[in-house]
C-alpha cells in the first residue's frame, strides 16, 4: 500500500471510529465502591443535532444503594456492597417492580441503580450535571430518557430507578417506631423519595470522576419526576446539593384541589398509616417482619391501593404552602411548566353540552359556576369541547403562573414558566403528557416516531433553552428568543409552535381562577 493509500485509510478509520483518547469509555473510573468502565454511546452519527457524538461515553447499571429486598424492604437506601473488580457498565440494571411490566426489563428488588451520559475529555472537565427523574409507570431505561442530547452539549446526565407503588411509599405504625428510633422522627413511607435523595448524594459524591462538578448540580423531572424534583428543592435532607430544579408537568398554585390527586399530590402520616394498616391486612398479615418475608410478586399484584408520598416532617417537611411563604431548603433557580393536552385536557375531545355542563356544576359548585361559564360559554358539541379543554389548559397555565408568584414570597431566586404546544408526528392526543421530553433531551433519534424537519428544530431550540437553565440557572443565550423571568405581567414562555413571550390567559381568567383558588383550603 502506497503512502497516499495509507492515509486515506487513516481518514476513512477516524471517520468510522471515535478516537479512544478523546473520551473516556477507554478510561476505568473508581467509584466510592468499585471501579466501572463505560463505553461509547455511539457507533455512528445519529440522525439529528447531535455534533459531539463520538465524545459520548455511557455507563449503565451503577448501583448507588444495595438491594432492597428482604430486611432492605421499607427502609431507606442501603449502602450498596462495594466490588473489587471492574465493572463492565454495559447493561441497564434492574428495574423496581411496579414501575413497568414491560417484559425486555428484569424486575427485581436490587434496584437502585443509575445511568450516565458524558462527553468529558478528561476526569478533571468540571460539567454542569442534571439528575433525571422519570414519570410514573416507566424507567430509566425507557429510550425516551436518553442521556445522549443532553451530554452532546457538555452536560454529565445521570438518570436512575428508585421504588414506587408499595415497595416505594407504604407507612405503617410499626415502621414509623422503627423510623422514631433511628431518626427521632415519627415519619413512615417515602422510601422512593429516600431513593431520590440517595441518588442524588451518590451524584455529588462521584460525578467528578466522569468528568462532571458535584457542586453544579441541577435536578430536572416530568411528572412523577416533577414531584421528585420537588421534593429535592423543598427537603432539608437535599439542602445545598443543587444549583437549579426544572419541575415540567409538575406545580401549581396550592390551593388547587388537583394537588391532591396529581402527581404531586401527598397524604398526612395519619391518612397514610390507615392505607397501610388496610393493605396489609388484605394480605393477610399483621406484622412488618411478615411483610419483609413475602415473595415480591405478593406486593407487585397487590397494587391496587393509591400509595403516595407522605407529610411527614422529615423528608417532606412541610405543606407545599408552607414551604413557598417560609422558603424551600434549595433556594434556586426554578423552570417549570405545562403542555396544552394534559390535566384534564384532551386533544380531540367530542363532548355535548349537557355534559360539559355537568362537570362545569361539579368542578366549580354555587356561584362560581356562573362566573366560569360567562368567560367559557358554549352552545354545542363543539364550543362545549373547546371551552372544555380550554379550561383546564387555563387552570394548569394560571396556576402554575400563580405558584412562582407565592415562590417569590420567600425566594431571591426567579422561576421561568414555559407553555408547550407542539403535537409531535404519528400520534393522536395533541401536545400530551410528556410530549415534550424527546426534543427537551433532544434525542429524537432513540424514539419510533415519523419525525419531520421542524421537530428537529424545535428540539435544538428547546435543548439550548434547558441546556442553558442547566450551566447558568437562567435559560437565555445565544439567539434564541428571550424568556423573562415570571413577574406580575402573568406572562409565560410559549415554547413548541411559536416562541416568546404570552399572558398564561386572558386578565379576565387569570383573575378568575385566582379568586377560585383563593376561596379554596391551601394544600
Amino acid at each position: 500500500m502506497d503512502l497516499f493509500s495509507l492515509i486515506a485509510c487513516c481518514v476513512v478509520l477516524f471517520d468510522l471510529f471515535p478516537i479512544a483518547s478523546a473520551a473516556l469509555y477507554n478510561t476505568v473510573i473508581q467509584t466510592n465502591y468499585g471501579p466501572v468502565q463505560g463505553y461509547p454511546a455511539f457507533n455512528s452519527s445519529p440522525t439529528g443535532n447531535l455534533t459531539n457524538w463520538k465524545d459520548i461515553t455511557v455507563w449503565k447499571g451503577i448501583p448507588f444503594a444495595a438491594t432492597t429486598a428482604g430486611q432492605n424492604r421499607f427502609k431507606p437506601p442501603q449502602a450498596a456492597e462495594s466490588w473489587n473488580s471492574t465493572l463492565l457498565a454495559r447493561s441497564w440494571g434492574n428495574v423496581c417492580p411496579s414501575a413497568t411490566s414491560d417484559s425486555d426489563y428484569t424486575i427485581d428488588e436490587d434496584c437502585l441503580n443509575l445511568n450516565i451520559w458524558s462527553a468529558a475529555n478528561s476526569t478533571d472537565a468540571k460539567l454542569p450535571v442534571v439528575m433525571w427523574s422519570y414519570p410514573a409507570a416507566s424507567t430509566a431505561a425507557d429510550a425516551l430518557f436518553d442521556g445522549g442530547g443532553m451530554a452532546n452539549k457538555g452536560v454529565v446526565y445521570v438518570n436512575y430507578n428508585y421504588r414506587t407503588g408499595s415497595f416505594g411509599w407504604l407507612a405503617l405504625p410499626e415502621l414509623s417506631e422503627e423510623r422514631y428510633a433511628e431518626t427521632g422522627y415519627n415519619s413512615s413511607g417515602n422510601w422512593g423519595m429516600l431513593d431520590q435523595f440517595a441518588a442524588l448524594k451518590w451524584i455529588h459524591v462521584n460525578i467528578e470522576a466522569f468528568g462532571g462538578d458535584p457542586d453544579h448540580i441541577t435536578v430536572m423531572g416530568q411528572s412523577a419526576g416533577s414531584a421528585a424534583t420537588y421534593h429535592i428543592l423543598n427537603s432539608p435532607l437535599t439542602e445545598g446539593l443543587i444549583v437549579g430544579a426544572i419541575i415540567e408537568s409538575g406545580v401549581r398554585d396550592p390551593h388547587d384541589p388537583l394537588c391532591t390527586s396529581l402527581a404531586e399530590g401527598y397524604a398526612t402520616l395519619d391518612a397514610s398509616l390507615s392505607v397501610g394498616v388496610e393493605y396489609i391486612e388484605g394480605l393477610n398479615i399483621s406484622t412488618l417482619a411478615e411483610l419483609r418475608e413475602l415473595p415480591m410478586d405478593d406486593l407487585v399484584t397487590s397494587m391496587g391501593t393509591n400509595f403516595m408520598a407522605t407529610l411527614d416532617h422529615y423528608a417532606l417537611p412541610a405543606t407545599y404552602l408552607e414551604t413557598l411563604l417560609n422558603g424551600s431548603a434549595n433556594n434556586v433557580p426554578v423552570m417549570t411548566g405545562n403542555t396544552k393536552d394534559e390535566s384534564g385536557a384532551s386533544y380531540g375531545l367530542n363532548i355535548t353540552v349537557a355534559e360539559y355542563l355537568a362537570d362545569i356544576n361539579s368542578t366549580y359548585s354555587g356561584n362560581w359556576t356562573v362566573e366560569f361559564l360567562a368567560l367559557y360559554p358554549a352552545n354545542d358539541s363543539t364550543t362545549a369541547s373547546g371551552a372544555y379543554n380550554s379550561q383546564w389548559t387555563d387552570r394548569s397555565n394560571v396556576g402554575t403562573w400563580l405558584w412562582s408568584q407565592l415562590w417569590a414570597t420567600a425566594s431571591t431566586n426567579p422561576v421561568y414558566t414555559y407553555f408547550w404546544d407542539h403535537a409531535p408526528p404519528g400520534q393522536d392526543q395533541g401536545a400530551h403528557h410528556e410530549s415534550e421530553i424527546n426534543y427537551v433531551l433532544n434525542n429524537l433519534y432513540d424514539t419510533d416516531l415519523p419525525w419531520e424537519q421542524e421537530d428537529y428544530v424545535i428540539a435544538a431550540k428547546m435543548n439550548a433553552y434547558w441546556v442553558n437553565f442547566i450551566k447558568t440557572g437562567n435559560p437565555n443565550g445565544g439567539d434564541l428568543t428571550q424568556w423573562n423571568a415570571t413577574n406580575t405581567s402573568a406572562l409565560v414562555q410559549h415554547v413548541g409552535d411559536g416562541w416568546g413571550a404570552i399572558p398564561a390567559a386572558p386578565a379576565e381568567k387569570v383573575a378568575l381562577y385566582k379568586a377560585w383558588f383563593d376561596s379554596l383550603v391551601a394544600y
